[in-house]
């Protein structure tokens, strides 16, 4: 199994379509073995399902998301964890434990993210980009 989480400094970003990276957990018998930082290399909103899709991802943790990113999520067969929020490391321990609520429905319904944008509170504009930023998202990188 392979989870990957909206990323920023530990937490859970809020917005599926703006993330910049996302933590990839590799998980063999309900236990993680190992887990990195992937950039995104600025794909933003449906591309993402591609990107993850493509890099072995089966379950996706997320804050925010709107409905066209789920509709290709489902598609590429993800398993979605929406409307999640805090410490990334606990919400995949939250679903190896079965604890995780499953929530696969758009709770972002808009597109304009400009200056009134209210979408649960994202924190828009508080993105730190960490070191790994920007390497190529694929299977086997270690961050």
């Amino acid at each position: 199994m392979r989870i990957a989480v909206t990323y920023d400094d530990g937490q859970i970003f809020q917005h599926f379509g703006r993330t910049e990276q996302f933590k990839v957990y590799d998980v063999q018998d309900g236990k993680v073995v190992s887990a990195q930082v992937c950039g995104t290399g600025g794909t933003g909103h449906e591309a993402l399902a591609g990107l993850l899709r493509g890099n072995g991802v089966d379950t996706l943790i997320c804050g925010g998301i709107g409905q066209g990113a789920v509709n290709a999520l489902t598609a590429a067969g993800l398993d979605l964890y929406a409307g999640n929020a805090g410490s990334a490391d606990e919400a995949v321990e939250k679903l190896l434990a079965g604890t995780l609520a499953k929530q696969d429905l758009a709770n972002c319904g808009h597109h304009d993210h400009g200056a009134g944008h209210a979408c649960g509170g994202h924190g828009h504009g508080q993105q730190q980009v960490g070191g790994n930023f920007g390497v190529p998202f694929r299977p086997g990188f270690r961050g």
